[in-house]
Order: structure tokens, then C-alpha cells, then sequence
């Protein structure tokens, strides 16, 4: 299935010289260790408004979630936010949100986010943020990267929306660029570039978005999928002339979603993660909390 992800955007990652100019700089480094059973937040350093509040225990003590708290509750042009993720030997960490992301219009100034998680042997983290909302004007710059030891496993995926559909807007000027990237065991399993410009025939291509405001990737690694697991994943689906579809790699599962509607794409993913979950975290599902309210 071809989506945006696939246009290559430039390697250069220098930051815009409008990065020189006012704007938040927002830093928050998690770590994550097993002690006798129990997954403790052992280190989370924060510095400008990026924060988690406390570690929560809704399925016991083997699984702390984390909620990222971002109190300025937009990105604005000239802002940088750095998050790091540290999972130690054994720990589990599942790591979301409480709302949407927005990247707001700039008049030039760059903003960046920048994500690195690292994850031990036998150790899992679950990144299953909300959606990510680009305004018109936005001008964006998205990077992820995921480093797994060998045992380790991941799930985690991005939502984005061009423009604020529920309001009428398109995604008629600005720049989004992103790079997701995973490695497992030194191995490069995915290395995704994209640039979206604003009105671009990119966004109306067949080969595109056609048209759709609404793309999403999820991705799960560090287990290979039996075929009856990937047939059961196949069969959840997607209506209303959205697209969706997965694949299999060594090691690592991809799904794709694109379509008018974050719900639907979220709901999409959480099906598919209840189906993973058992292989690649050895328990069943359970929603976070804060999904509920």
C-alpha cells in the first residue's frame, strides 16, 4: 500500500536557522528498571514543560504507564522537544498521552520533536500515543528513533492529521517531514522518510493520501508473527472508503491505516494490538485509564 511515508524527504538534519529565534525548549528523559517483579520509574528528568506526574499500576506491578504530560498543549514554531526512553533488563513500559498533539501555523520557524527509545534484552516498551494534529502553516519536523537489544521488544505507532478537519481546514500551506527509524540488534529493520508539503499533489495522488487528511503507521518488533496471528490481524478492517492493510517482515509486524478519522484509525490499531500483545508483551491487553476518560 503506498502512502506518503514513502516520498524520501532530505537527509539534511541541521536544524532551520528559524530554530534560532524564541520558542520552548522542552526535554524529558525516562528509564525504566525491574526490581524483584516490579517495573520502577527509576529516572525521569525533565526540563521546561515536558513532565510525567507519577508511574501507574492498572495490571499489577510487571507494567508501569506512563502519561506525558505537556502542559503548553501545542507546538508552535521555534519550539524543540527532546523525549528519551530507556527500558532496563526485563522492564515494561507503556507510555501514552492524554490528548491530541498540535503543531500550530508558523510564520517560518521550524519545530522539532525529536524521540529516542532504547530497549534491553527481554525488556518492552508500548509507545501508543494519541493522535498528532498539523495546522495549517505548520511547519514540522518529526523524528523517531527505536534501538532494540536482542530479546527486546516494541510496539508503538503515529497518527497524524493534516489540518483541523473538524473545523473544515485543509492542509493547504507548510511542511511536515518525518524519519522513523528501528533497529534490532544492530540491524536496521526500517528506515522511513516523508515530506508533506502543504497542497502538495502528493496529498490528492492515488499513490498518496488521495485525498484522505488521516494517515497512521504502527509498528511491532522483536518477534516473528505466526501466520494464524496474521491472518486473525487481517481480519479487522476499516470502513467508509478508509484503507488499511498489514505486513510482515523478519521480525517485525507493519500496519497502515489511512483514511478521514483518527478514532477510526485509533480504534484500528487497538484491535490489532489486543491481537499482538499476548506475543510480544506475554499478556493480554489492558486500555490505559486515561483512554476512557
Amino acid at each position: 500500500m503506498n502512502l506518503a511515508s514513502t516520498a524520501v524527504a532530505s537527509t539534511d538534519t541541521a536544524l532551520s536557522p528559524g530554530l534560532q529565534g524564541q520558542g520552548w525548549r522542552a526535554r524529558l528523559a525516562l528509564a525504566y528498571d525491574a526490581v524483584d517483579g516490579t517495573t520502577r520509574l527509576i529516572r525521569r528528568d525533565h526540563q521546561g514543560p515536558l513532565l510525567v506526574q507519577k508511574a501507574l499500576y492498572p495490571e499489577g506491578p510487571g507494567v508501569c504507564h506512563s502519561l506525558i504530560l505537556h502542559p503548553p498543549s501545542g507546538i508552535v514554531g521555534g519550539d524543540r522537544l527532546d523525549i528519551s526512553v530507556n527500558a532496563q533488563a526485563a522492564a515494561h513500559a507503556l507510555i501514552t498521552m492524554p490528548g491530541a498533539t498540535r503543531w500550530y501555523g508558523s510564520l517560518g520557524e521550524t519545530a522539532v520533536q525529536t524521540l529516542n527509545i532504547e530497549v534491553a534484552r527481554d525488556a518492552v516498551v508500548e509507545w501508543l500515543p494519541p493522535e498528532t494534529i498539523i495546522f495549517d502553516h505548520a511547519i514540522a519536523r518529526l523524528q523517531t528513533r527505536i534501538t532494540l537489544d536482542a530479546g527486546a521488544r516494541y510496539t508503538g505507532w503515529e497518527m497524524v492529521c493534516l489540518g483541523r478537519t473538524a473545523a473544515g481546514e485543509t492542509f493547504s500551506s507548510g511542511r511536515l517531514q518525518q524519519q522513523t527509524e528501528l533497529r534490532l540488534a544492530g540491524e536496521l529493520l526500517w528506515d522511513e522518510r516523508a515530506r508533506i508539503d502543504g497542497d502538495s499533489a502528493l496529498l490528492r495522488s492515488a499513490a498518496g493520501l488521495a485525498g484522505a487528511p488521516v494517515y497512521a503507521t504502527m509498528l511491532a518488533a522483536g518477534a516473528k508473527i505466526p501466520a494464524e496471528l496474521l491472518a486473525c490481524c487481517r481480519e479487522h478492517s476499516v470502513a467508509g472508503g478508509a484503507r488499511c492493510a498489514v505486513s510482515v517482515m523478519e521480525n517485525l509486524f507493519v500496519a497502515r491505516y489511512v483514511g478521514a478519522s483518527c478514532e477510526q484509525a485509533r480504534a484500528y490499531f487497538v484491535a490489532l494490538w489486543r491481537e499482538l500483545r499476548p506475543l510480544l508483551a506475554g499478556r493480554a491487553a489492558v486500555t490505559p485509564r486515561i483512554w476512557t476518560t
